[in-house]
């Protein structure tokens, strides 16, 4: 069958508007036109990609995202496969389950930005304008929401080139859990102690009066620009007397405290940040996400689509909306959980919230590793000859980190494997069926992450009508996207199975250092 098909398809989506007809539909015909117009995914589409493709019907069903039992070496018992299989099973997403996934998230979107405490937010962010890349002068920032903490300063040429200087800072457990102005006066302690550090490169000092973008990674109803309460707290922090205060406020306070002549003149989402970032130097960019510590998406959205948005529309075309889309699913209708994600997920300050972020973020996915791993060995299927170590049985021992080394580990007997058990684990006697289960594991963990982060741009690009818009770019920051082997191709491959030839007019771009730098352009654009 040739390609007509799908691209009569395409071609009556990008017309009529893929999203508004779907919402009209009842529930039979719009699971029908999601699937088929709205994602790309008829029965018609899908068997034009598999003639391109040279698939079967059969491959396009699985997932074709390395299977991690070939690309390990399977193990050479009959139970050990057995084990792994059942494994896979638990982890693996198929097509029709992505498809299933991506319908859903696109009607929890339609929910949010109807009304608030939805399971997707759909947060106005109150940016209402991409950058020019004309936008010049030098700006601080501040990135608060992952492992580090950071301080910039960004100097904007004008011509869409900036320059940065930084100093990283770690926060200590006690002060991301103590007291909320605790945490603060520490943030301006930091800022305090980057002046000092960069004072000779700097052309304006501590003294001078400084513009600050605050991008502060966490669930906020924003109210205005530069007005935001946490809504809740996140990624390990649990701060006292913050949830429902304003964050700026808190932050502009402290900075009175330690006599700081700064303005905090936004308020920026990472996601947000991320996005313009990218769209100060590529102007096609229309989403930015973040795979890193946490991961959240924001894209452009109309402004009659924003049934909720209170404030003036005069003049206002479009808005930013960050999604904070890690309570999606949370009463799990469509994503496929394990006992191990729901072990991890009691495990946590808020158990039952934001359980979609724990499938794809890296703050959670050495600790399901952990938890598989523990299971396995306590019921003697994996290291038999020694058994879990207390140190693989401490909570979190095992790093996302590992995963990515594990992963890349292409030894005859896993040399790097054995390295992280025996040195950072405590497992000193692995067999070499043991090391590659354990490289399965991190596999099967890993690629769920990778094809349910791509369900969520498939679903942004599909809400923003753009299936059939070629140079439609994804700005995406974080680690898990840039360092951990074979993230993007998974991604790739997982958008290919979803959307066909549609999948050719998304580029995923990376998007280093888009939080902090899309917060001083926001604090830029503020000004104007």
């Amino acid at each position: 069958m040739d390609s007509l098909p799908l691209q009569l398809l395409v071609g009556v989506g990008s017309v009529l508007g893929v999203y508004t007809i779907a919402l009209e539909l009842n529930t039979e015909q719009l699971e029908s036109f999601l699937l088929g117009i709205g994602i790309g995914l008829s029965v018609f589409a899908l068997g034009s990609v598999v003639t391109s493709h040279s698939y079967t019907n059969k491959t396009a069903e699985k997932p074709r995202s390395e299977p991690s039992i070939k690309e390990s070496g399977p193990p050479q018992t009959p139970h050990h496969v057995h084990v792994l299989s059942q494994l896979q099973g638990m982890f693996e997403l198929s097509t029709s389950q992505l498809q299933r996934i991506v319908k859903q998230m696109l009607w929890d979107m339609h929910r949010g930005l109807e009304k608030d405490n939805e399971a997707i937010k759909m947060l106005p962010t109150h940016v209402c304008h991409l950058p020019k890349g004309t936008e010049a002068g030098s700006y601080l920032a501040l990135d608060l929401g992952g492992t580090n903490f950071r301080v910039c300063v960004y100097t904007l040429d004008g011509k869409g080139g900036v320059e940065m200087r930084q100093s990283k800072f770690m926060i200590a457990d006690a002060v991301k859990t103590g007291e909320g102005a605790a945490l603060f006066d520490f943030i301006a302690d930091c800022v305090k102690q980057f002046f000092v550090d960069h004072q000779a490169t700097l052309s304006n000092g501590v003294n001078h009066k400084w513009k600050l973008g605050f991008c502060f990674s966490f669930p906020v109803n924003q109210v205005s620009i530069n007005e935001g309460s946490l809504l809740v707290w996140t990624k390990g922090f649990t701060a006292s007397n913050v949830v429902g205060e304003n964050a700026v406020k808190l932050l502009q306070d402290a900075f009175t405290r330690k006599s700081l002549n700064i303005e905090v003149s936004a308020l920026v989402n990472d996601t947000t940040g991320t996005l313009m970032s990218l769209a100060y130097s590529k102007p096609s960019t229309c989403a930015g996400m973040i795979l890193g510590t946490g991961s959240n998406c924001a894209y452009i959205e109309k402004i009659e689509n924003i049934i909720k948005y209170k404030g003036s529309r005069e003049g206002i075309s479009e808005m930013l909306i960050n999604m904070e889309w890690g309570g999606f699913d949370d009463t799990h209708i469509v994503i496929p959980r394990t006992k191990y994600d729901y072990k991890l997920d009691s495990d946590t300050p808020t158990p039952g919230t934001w359980t979609f972020e724990q499938l794809i973020s890296g703050l959670y996915l050495g600790e399901i590793v952990r938890i598989v791993l523990v299971d396995l060995a306590d019921q003697g299927d994996l290291f038999e000859n020694c058994g879990a170590s207390p140190e693989l049985k401490k909570k979190n021992a095992f790093e996302t980190a590992y995963m990515s080394k594990i992963e890349i580990d292409n030894s005859h007997d896993l040399t790097k494997v054995k390295h992280i058990l025996e040195v950072q684990l405590g497992i000193k006697h692995s067999t070499l069926i043991d090391r590659r289960i354990v490289k399965s594991v991190c596999a099967l963990v890993g690629t769920r992450s990778a094809r349910l982060a791509a369900a969520g741009v498939a679903a942004v690009v599909t809400k923003m009508n753009k299936l059939a818009t070629p140079g439609c770019i994804v700005g995406i920051d974080g680690s898990l996207f840039e360092l951990y082997p074979n993230y993007q191709n998974r991604m790739r491959s997982a958008l290919v199975e979803m959307l066909g030839m549609c999948a050719d007019n998304i580029t995923l771009e990376q998007a280093r250092d888009g939080s902090g730098q899309g917060a001083a352009l926001i604090a830029a654009l503020a000004e104007e």
